[in-house]
């Protein structure tokens, strides 16, 4: 017998079946893609997605809460297009309405779950750019121009039916190379002495001259790195102990050149300390959202900085503007997290937990159940392996940037963006890999070419979206870059930096002359053979008669050591056969100071302990120190509670340190490695101060120079208000030209030709004009005063012919 129950239901069954029959599926094509193409894909298809919804894929869809599978007539998306409410209807008031067959076709389209064409995206279809590495065959030359980039720009010139830019004369040549390759202008003598020389290849030896010049290299890169890694000596997280700088090991890595891969291996996986602080990035305080967690920033930071993609968006749900998909993201913040990652979309979790995994499995995996080290250890390998070609694409893409005013995908930031001349990008990612990954070698190739020593491209009337390159485009010159030049023309930089950091490589047969004046400390313990894991506070307090112009200390322990100056945690280690190195001149000052280190004695029994410490400094009064371990340090035996790097309170009596006979194992590391340090940290000799070793200022930030709480590639290109504001009248500006036209008027022994001719050849590498000589005779006068000269300083640097590299 059948229930009453069934029979209804029975018919109901019948009737939707009828329906269904008698219903024409949706083409998903004919039907659904016409009426969001006219109604919706302008807020909410290809880039855009206002209200933070795209409809650009069925994945998106589904995701969004819009549409009810069970429910189709509940579905948000019937209840939108339906609404007679003007501040909820869409398409918004203004627009016109669906018709009432649109409305059910959506319905229905609902009803039967979505149907869509496979591969189908309302976005933009995306470029796919290959991941391994591919050496592109050279064109031929033309017109006897050799050199390989110029065969590669010649065809591409040929093919778009557009001229080949002229050449550049020596003076701008130098101009621009001295900026692009140190940062600095050419004096005055350098830039005579060019001119004069007859050689066909004085502009080759010129490239390598400057990149030789270790330091100033190391200084002018510095900023370009710390803009990259956002790197900082002030700001946020720094002074709260949640951000650490890489500033010693960044530039130490510049200064000797370190390749490329290697300097990247040790970002992700850091050997020490040192260069730790790019993957831990900003422990923001109280509660953040799931797109700030450290974890998240590491994913971001590294798909950032060194694939040239982005994984912000990807952070918070499947990216609407590339391929990258919210659980690719977390796969790789995984690999850094030491807890089970649960992924949120739009900072709510979906019940889904992330596994480590690399963005690219086809050249290999990340063992997920390895240990946190292991996994960053894969990933390093992982990211510089041979076979990931995007790796090297993206620093070249951005080398090329900075010498030529465009990168070859733009922006920089967007790798999967199709390049203008993808042979030409390859050529310079397999070079820099055939170089080792020298960097340098890179510059060198981009700046010998004619294509670099080219006029640059008038750029009035160009279409951006429809880039055709038809050659270097002038370039305005960075906030450190206009300081830096206005400086060496005015003689007034600061004396001295703020970055935490050596300028010197150690020069052969300079380490001889610093013989080491520390012995090996302990407690009282040491008069015997101190017990394994004990843990004891060694100090010297000190007083300074001035602040310290530069210095440093060489130091290490047996077995490790946390160390502090003013209570402040400045340096930790735990492998004591390697010497460490720590500049003092930001960390001590005029009067009383402390240094105090945690130091303790592992192994499993009684063994051998001792901890050493040799410092030099020159001091503002021109006064030479010496601060070395010796008789004069004390001990104390209770290890005080440290909080955020501070050094808590140390109760209990202070004694005398044992002095302790140095094993042989110490006295050989030391040896070997301590004196060439110390000659660094004690190098006296050193060249002008420059701006990207100094905190950023209200100035340098108003000249475009970042925050550094985010990754910058491109700094702004156009003037705003507060710049032009801050040029015309900043105070630190006006001392700089003040104190410039004495120099000047000294120099020239108020000679005004000879004034004139001296500044114009520093700051625009010419000769003023006739008529600029005319005005400024009749300014100046047979006797120049310092004010008319501070004016004429005023006027020259701020030309956009200064302004701007050429």
């Amino acid at each position: 017998m059948i229930s009453r129950f069934v029979i209804p239901a029975l018919i109901v069954l019948q009737i939707n079946l009828a329906s269904a029959l008698q219903a024409k599926p949706i083409d998903f094509a004919h039907d659904v893609v016409p009426i969001f193409k006219q109604h919706c894909v302008a807020c909410h298809g290809g880039r855009e997605a206002k209200g933070s919804f795209s409809l650009n894929t069925r994945q998106l869809w589904l995701e969004s809460g819009f549409v009810d599978l069970k429910d189709a007539g509940a579905s948000y998306l019937l209840e939108l297009v339906t609404s007679d409410d003007p501040e909820m209807q869409m398409p918004p008031k203004g627009k016109p309405r669906l018709s009432k067959k649109e409305v059910a076709t959506l319905k229905q389209w609902v009803a039967e779950e979505l149907p869509w064409e496979a591969g189908f995206t309302f976005g933009k279809q995306a470029y796919e750019p290959p991941l391994k590495p591919r050496q592109p065959e050279l064109p031929p030359a033309v017109d006897n121009r050799t050199h390989p980039l110029d065969r590669l720009i010649d065809h591409y010139l040929a093919e778009h039916q557009l001229p080949r830019p002229g050449p550049i004369d020596d003076a701008t040549f130098l101009r621009r190379i001295h900026l692009d390759l140190v940062g600095l202008l050419p004096t005055p003598e350098e830039l005579n002495a060019f001119l004069d020389d007859p050689s066909p290849d004085k502009r080759t030896r010129k490239i390598r001259e400057l990149l030789d010049d270790d330091t100033a290299y190391a200084d002018h890169w510095l900023s370009f790195f710390n803009d990259l890694l956002r790197n900082d000596y002030s700001g946020t997280g720094f002074i709260t102990g949640g951000r650490k700088q890489v500033s010693g090991w960044l530039y130490e890595s510049l200064l000797y050149n370190k390749p490329f891969d290697q300097l990247t291996r040790e970002l992700i996986a850091p050997p020490t300390d040192a260069s730790r602080g790019f993957i831990d990035g900003i422990k923001w305080r109280g509660n953040v959202s799931a797109g700030q967690t450290v974890e998240i920033q590491f994913a971001q930071s590294l798909g950032q900085a060194f694939l040239g993609i982005n994984l912000k968006c990807a952070s918070c749900h499947d990216s609407f503007i590339d391929r990258w998909t919210l659980e690719e993201s977390y796969g790789l913040a995984a690999i850094y997290s030491e807890r089970e990652l649960e992924i949120h979309r739009c900072d709510k979790p979906i019940g889904k937990k992330a596994k480590a995994s690399w963005l690219f499995p086809e050249i290999g995996t990340i063992d997920a159940a390895a240990s946190r080290e292991a996994r960053l250890q894969q990933l390093a390998q992982l990211m510089t392996d041979p076979q990931n070609g995007r790796f090297t694409r993206t620093i070249v893409n951005r080398l090329w940037h900075r010498m030529l005013g465009r990168g070859i995908v733009y922006p920089l930031d967007a790798m999967q963006t199709k390049p203008w001349n993808e042979d030409l990008l390859d050529y310079l990612a397999v070079y820099l890999s055939d170089q080792k990954y020298d960097l340098k070698q890179v510059l060198e190739l981009i700046a010998t070419s004619e294509a670099y020593q080219s006029q640059v491209e008038i750029v009035e009337g160009i279409e951006e979206s429809d880039y055709v390159y038809r050659g270097p485009r002038s370039r305005r010159l960075t906030a450190e870059q206009f300081l830096d030049g206005v400086w060496q023309i005015t003689g007034s930089a600061p004396a001295k930096f703020d970055a935490p950091i050596f300028r010197t490589r150690v020069e052969p047969g300079t380490a001889s002359e610093f013989d080491l004046k520390g012995k090996w400390i302990w407690g009282d313990s040491a008069k015997k053979v101190p017990p394994a894991n004990e843990t004891i506070v060694v100090r010297k307090i000190i007083e300074l008669p001035a602040a310290v112009k530069r210095g440093g200390a060489v130091l290490t322990c047996d077995n490790s050591h946390i160390l502090f100056i003013n209570r402040r945690e400045v340096d930790r280690g735990d492998n004591w056969a390697q010497v460490r190195t720590l500049p003092l001149h930001t960390l001590l000052k005029r009067g009383k100071n402390e240094i105090t280190a945690i130091v303790h004695n592992g192994g499993g029994t009684p063994n051998p302990a001792g901890f050493f410490f040799d410092a030099r400094l020159e001091l503002e009064n021109g006064e030479q120190r010496a601060i070395s371990s010796d008789e004069t340090w004390e001990w104390n035996p209770n290890a005080p509670a440290t909080n955020e790097g501070r050094l808590g309170g140390i109760s209990g009596k202070w004694n005398p340190v044992t002095i302790v006979k140095p094993v042989g194992s110490w006295t050989n590391a030391v040896d070997a490695q301590a004196r060439s340090l110390l000659a660094v940290a004690a190098e006296g000799k050193q060249p002008m101060v420059r701006a990207s070793l100094l905190k950023n200022t209200a100035l340098m930030k108003s000249l475009g120079r970042p925050m550094r709480e985010q990754i910058v590639s491109m700094r702004p290109s156009q003037l705003t208000t507060l710049e032009a504001i801050d040029l015309s009248n900043e105070a630190s500006l006006a001392r700089a030209f003040s104190d410039g036209a004495k120099r000047l008027i000294e120099q020239s022994d108020g000679d005004p030709q000879r004034l004139t001719k001296y500044l114009y050849e520093f700051a625009l590498s010419r000769e003023p004009t006739a008529t600029e000589s005319e005005i400024i005779t009749q300014i100046l006068g047979e006797k120049p005063q310092p004010a008319q000269v501070e004016d004429l300083l005023w006027s020259v640097c701020m030309l956009p012919e200064f302004f701007l590299i050429r």
